[in-house]
């Protein structure tokens, strides 16, 4: 780990002017991803901002009848509190289906939507990496790369986002909100983080020294029809190959609403609105999940080692829309998959 300045802010406008101060600098909260980074050699810091003392820690009611998540609410406070477990099951249970207790207990939830991606590559300097040196290549493409991702690649990068949570909250259609140099301002989930491009060493659009203040939840009510399924090489403690947020609304037999997202399979959260729009009015069952479910992959490609994710995605899109439709969601507690 290299040497670094240690910045403890106060206020928010403390924090902002600070990182606006130094583009090398990275906020820290929970540090469970930067601190593994750094030790890496991955990030080099000029300077770590920590923000453990601003006041967003907090869960609260917005006018329009959702929640505004602080952005320094744990992963493990958010997913136990009786509001986000009542109103928005799809987001607690892919909470608990990530990480492990400790982690949850540390992890943040502006720290998640920050993970970086944990493709091999990236996390070894001594191989090329175009995240990490923009340029010097991308050898996952033609190496290995079970893990890696299957829509939305570019011939400059194919890793994957890492995150559960951000694929229920993409799911679910949330804010995410900022501040910066320039003032605050709300940017929609669907746009906050990035396709690789020809760009793959930014993963997400905030602008220099903007920070994260909290995440907004929109009022929607998918209590009853809802499922996050989540496919890995173990039952605890790994990413995922492939995940699942799916949230329904059925009416007298047929869907008028529908959300779908995926992890594990691209250099973001993964949501389809066309597949989603194919779902509407249509009668739940085996045949609308699957056109779904081919909609959502109809551009998808393997890299060799990872084409297998392409009919696993298939088939646990169909099992996890099923679940949702049938009310029985996914449980993060008996892992078994029904």
């Amino acid at each position: 780990m290299k040497r670094f300045d240690y910045v403890r802010a106060n206020d928010v406008g403390e924090a902002v002017a600070a990182l606006a101060a130094s583009p090398a600098a990275r906020i820290i909260a929970g540090g469970t991803n930067l601190v593994d980074l750094m030790k890496y050699d991955v990030e080099t810091p000029e300077r770590v901002i920590d923000i453990n003392r601003l006041p967003l820690n907090t869960i609260e009611a917005t006018e329009s009848g959702g929640l505004k998540i602080g952005a320094l609410v744990s992963n493990a406070d958010l997913a136990y509190d009786s509001r986000i477990a009542e109103r928005y099951p799809l987001l607690s249970s892919a909470l608990l289906a990530g990480a492990s207790p400790q982690l949850r207990n540390l992890a943040t939830t502006g720290g998640n939507l920050l993970q970086r991606t944990r493709c091999y590559y990236f996390y070894d300097t001594g191989t090329p990496c175009n995240k990490r040196e923009p340029g010097s290549g991308c050898p996952a493409i033609e190496g290995v790369n079970r893990i890696h991702a299957i829509l939305g690649t570019s011939d400059q990068c194919i890793a994957t986002h890492p995150s559960d949570m951000c694929v229920a909250m993409a799911a679910l259609d949330a804010k995410v909100h900022v501040i910066g140099p320039g003032g605050e301002r709300t940017i929609a989930f669907e746009d906050f983080h990035r396709l690789p491009g020809d760009m793959p060493e930014k993963d997400t659009n905030l602008q220099p020294g903007d920070l994260i203040t909290a995440v907004e939840l929109p009022a929607e009510d998918f209590t009853a029809h809802h499922s996050y399924l989540k496919l890995r090489d173990r039952q605890s403690y790994a990413f995922a190959l492939v995940s699942v947020a799916a949230a329904l609304k059925i009416e007298d037999g047929r869907i008028t609403q529908a959300r779908l997202a995926l992890g594990g399979v691209a250099h973001k959260p993964w949501r389809d609105t066309e597949a989603e729009a194919m779902l509407k009015n249509s009668t739940p069952g085996v045949a609308s999940f699957s056109a779904a479910a081919a909609k959502v992959l109809e551009t998808a490609r393997g890299y060799g080692e990872n084409s297998f994710k392409i009919d696993l995605a298939r088939r646990a899109i169909v099992r996890t829309l099923k679940q949702a439709a049938d009310g029985t969601p996914q449980s993060q507690t008996d892992k078994r998959i029904r």
